[in-house]
């Protein structure tokens, strides 16, 4: 597990507290088809395409005063098709964008595993994979998060999931496969809320942390 910036383990979030001193919740946020457009697997930055609307959304988290923290599957490393290096790259991209319209993301945490990956090192069950909530605990662990006031936003079934096994909030957006997923309900799971997109959520968000 590494502790660089931009690594599984992040390495920027701030302890998480309120001005009276009790801890505040955080917004854990996917990436392909949340923050970026959902085109496959990312292998270089060139395929990085971020929503219009991303950095503002971001911005709004961080003037709210909530961590917002990056938690993504990235099964293309243990499948071979890229690397962890590539992947960081890609976040330092990611972090420098959102720094020009004054965003930032205060952690970028992703699992590289997948049971069927062909690559050994990575070819393992693990608790790190989204709807498992092992990356969302050791950020947790590490900085203080209350997960009763958090959010998790995603395109994907498995993001609500990560919400309920956290005991957080859970909000399905319609990009990237979130409109497909919609069309296909669960019957033994809902979203919190279904918005269009990202800044929809944090909108939604906003409205039940004032």
């Amino acid at each position: 597990m590494h502790a660089a910036p931009f690594s599984r383990r992040g390495g920027g979030c701030r302890q998480a507290v309120d001005v009276s001193g009790r801890l505040t919740g955080a917004v854990f946020l996917d990436r392909d088809g949340t923050i970026v457009d959902e085109v496959g697997y990312v292998d270089r930055v060139e395929r990085l395409s971020i929503f219009p609307w991303s950095i503002d959304a971001i911005r709004a988290i961080n003037r709210a005063g909530l961590p917002a923290v990056l938690v993504s599957n990235q099964a293309g490393i243990a499948r071979g098709f890229l690397t962890e290096a590539i992947v960081e790259e890609l976040h330092r991209h990611l972090a420098s964008r959102l720094a020009e319209g004054g965003a930032h993301l205060d952690a970028y945490l992703y699992c590289p595993h997948h049971p069927d990956g062909r690559v050994d090192a990575y070819a393992q069950q693990c608790d790190c994979r989204k709807p498992g909530r092992g990356l969302v605990d050791r950020v947790v662990e590490r900085f203080g998060i209350d997960l009763t006031k958090s959010f998790v936003v995603g395109d994907r079934w498995l993001d609500v999931e990560l919400a309920r096994a956290i005991g957080s909030r859970g909000i399905l957006v319609r990009t990237g496969w979130g409109a497909a997923e919609e069309a296909r309900p669960r019957q033994d799971l809902a979203a919190d809320v279904v918005t269009d997109n990202l800044i929809g959520a944090v909108g939604w968000v906003l409205r039940q942390v004032r």
